[in-house]
């Protein structure tokens, strides 16, 4: 009685899989691919066609290259915000950054009173505000402070202190300019192909390696098809037993099957052959190399630059302390 029951739960099942196999067979392109999809997720697909291994290392490749790209520009892409390096706890109000510290220099130097110098310091902006880097914001303090020192020496002479801090206001103003321009050719040498890189040619790549496996699926979705194995319903053992499901071999496969199968190898082909030339040229282009070499070279110029302009100020910063030191001595 238990192997007549099995047998017709086995006999409702499996044509309950010749209606689903009928309903696939009539699916259309996206669908079958769809299908053939879920069925590998569900273990449920035969002789799945595989990829050839040179194509597979390609793809890991890419991969590779995609991450280098992502970590590089998450960290470089901070060129691009000119206060990355600004202080975040100094307080600069709009008249601090309203004009350069050489020109509130210039006009300190034709102030007479401490009202003139105080209104120099506040005087109102002339273009936009004054760039919010770290060398900047050294320099507006460094004047800032030398002045406070001019306002409170009240005995002749100069305060070697407070020219020694407006001499370094103006090299470091100079400093914060060499790294503006650093940061503008990096974006352009560098952010700039190397986004390119990602978002376009590593892009291609990746339309391309999504028509290899929409052909592999639907390639394999045609062989399903063609040999009537289109789902596999599970049933009983004594009813599989009983009832076996008789499989249809290549040579039972009818010439219109054999044709669609043979035409879905040739996109399979072409789809593969295309992307496997399209990742090679994503691979073999020198351009992210001289994106780099350009970084490099933009980093080397603004610290050349920078050790240009302190190499200059030094001597001047050295010889004040050696004439503070030797007027101490006197005295």
């Amino acid at each position: 009685m238990d192997s007549f029951k099995n047998l017709n739960l086995g006999n409702r099942l499996s044509g309950f899989g010749n209606t689903v196999n009928q309903f696939g067979s009539q699916f259309t392109p996206f669908a079958s691919r769809t299908f053939q999809y879920t069925k590998e997720q569900l273990g449920q697909a035969e002789d799945k066609t595989q990829l050839p291994p040179d194509y597979i290392e390609l793809e890991k490749r890419v991969d590779a290259l995609k991450q280098v790209h992502q970590k590089m520009l998450a960290v470089t892409n901070q060129y691009s915000t000119e206060a990355y390096d600004y202080p975040s706890n100094v307080k600069e109000t709009f008249n601090d950054l309203g004009r350069t510290v050489s020109e509130k220099v210039h006009l300190l130097s034709s102030a007479t009173t401490p009202a003139e110098a105080q209104a120099a310091l506040t005087a109102p902006p002339t273009a936009k505000p004054q760039p919010k880097t770290f060398a900047h914001a050294i320099a507006r303090a460094s004047l800032a402070s030398s002045q406070l020192l001019h306002q409170e020496h009240n005995t002749t002479g100069e305060d070697p202190l407070a020219t020694a801090l407006e001499k370094f206001a103006l090299a470091e103003e100079r400093v914060g300019e060499a790294r503006m321009a650093q940061d503008a050719q990096i974006q352009s040498r560098f952010l700039a192909g190397w986004n390119t890189t990602l978002n376009t040619n590593i892009m291609f790549a990746t339309r391309a390696r999504k028509g290899v496996e929409n052909a592999r699926l639907s390639l394999d979705a045609v062989k399903a098809k063609a040999k009537g194995t289109t789902w596999k319903i599970p049933v009983p053992a004594v009813a599989a037993a009983q009832s076996p499901r008789t499989e249809m071999h290549e040579s039972e496969i009818s010439p219109e099957a054999q044709e669609e199968i043979e035409k879905a190898e040739d996109e399979f082909v072409t789809q593969t052959e295309e992307a496997v030339g399209v990742m090679k040229n994503v691979l073999d282009t020198p351009e992210p190399l001289r994106n780099l070499a350009e970084l490099i070279a933009a980093q080397m110029e603004y610290h050349k630059k920078a050790y240009e302009i302190l190499s200059e100020l030094a001597p001047t910063i050295e010889g004040l302390q050696v004439e503070q030191e030797a007027s101490r001595a006197a005295n």
